[in-house]
């Protein structure tokens, strides 16, 4: 805790925005569809992760392994760094104002300046070594735990809840590396992503209670791919995945099936996120530092290329849904 609060304070660092134009190619019923894909933002993000849109202007996103926060405002096109210093692997604007984050020290309360205070750092006697984190519309917080170690045994990862109290439930387990998650439209299904695994779980939501059940599998990416990483749903309530290694984000219809294949030219495809005054634009992270894991599709080559580093912006004319904002308070 002293480390984090201790760490970078704020910087401002404003660039101009580069546009660069690219051919994609979409699969949807056979239709080929051409876009305009721009780079908003290049700061060289080691591992660019979790675009939010706050719903009044702003993306902000994080660059994990360069522990930078960002924030892009889209009517002027200016993008500064917030924060450095403080490791971001997940967060959610929270309410009524701050940020929850999660890392790999726990889940933690960010009031967007200086103070950060630890919710809690362990759940029945397990660390909460956090990845990325989504929030429910009460204003609960879910987040996996992940321990992959491609060179030795570790422990399986869990899926935490994190009550508007700050008092955390283990609601599931099993996961070898935990990564992105979304609500369906009418909050039935919660989606859950583990990329060792390479797949998209889906569970039966309760809004009332929190509660979560009926684990499948929605989406089950082939070895011969990209690993799923990031992702969102919009409002028609298709399921939006960013492919590490993959150099691209798939759209899936809500039975798992591919609708649509967007080209992206990063190979480290981290995240996606719809945002804008309609929710019909679509920001990507990518990540510059290459990673070499063991579950790497073959032929994939990790020493050559262009992985990554920058955000990217798209318009298909699909609109996202608004994403929530925890709720989460712990007395002083």
């Amino acid at each position: 805790m002293n480390l984090l609060v201790a760490a970078g304070w704020t910087a401002l660092l404003t660039r101009s925005v580069k546009s660069e134009r690219r051919d994609l190619f979409s699969r949807a019923e056979g239709k080929h569809e051409m876009s305009e894909l721009s780079v908003i933002a290049d700061y060289g993000d080691l591992c660019g992760e979790c675009p939010v849109w706050d719903g009044a202007g702003s993306l902000f996103w994080t660059d994990i392994a360069g522990r930078r926060f960002y924030r892009y405002h889209q009517s002027s096109g200016r993008h500064e760094i917030v924060r450095e210093g403080l490791q971001i692997n997940g967060f959610r604007l929270n309410r009524p104002n701050g940020f929850v984050i999660t890392n790999a020290g726990g889940v933690w309360l960010w009031d967007g300046a200086g103070t950060v205070r630890l919710i809690t750092e362990e759940v029945d006697g397990s660390k909460l070594q956090l990845n990325d984190c989504i929030a429910d519309p009460v204003g609960r917080l879910y987040a996996g735990t992940c321990f992959y170690d491609p060179n030795a045994e570790y422990d399986m990862g869990k899926l935490i809840r994190v009550d508007t109290d700050g008092k955390a439930a283990i609601v599931d387990e099993g996961f070898h590396m935990a990564n992105g998650l979304g609500f369906s439209p009418d909050c039935s299904i919660l989606y859950f992503t583990d990329s060792g695994a390479r797949c998209i779980y889906a569970y039966d939501y309760q809004i009332k209670t929190g509660e979560i059940g009926n684990r499948r599998v929605v989406v089950q990416v082939p070895d011969t791919e990209g690993l799923p990483d990031g992702m969102t749903v919009d409002s028609e309530g298709f399921i939006w995945s960013a492919q590490w290694y993959g150099s691209c984000v798939v759209r899936y219809d809500p039975e798992g099936s591919i609708e649509q294949r967007i080209s992206i030219p990063a190979k480290q495809t981290s995240a996606i996120a719809f945002g804008g005054d309609d929710l019909a634009d679509i920001f990507i992270t990518s990540a510059a530092k290459s990673e070499s894991l063991p579950i790497m599709p073959p032929g994939y080559d990790a020493e050559a290329g262009y992985f990554g580093g920058r955000l990217y912006h798209l318009n298909l004319g699909i609109k996202g849904k608004p994403e929530y904002r925890s709720a989460i308070s712990v007395a002083a």
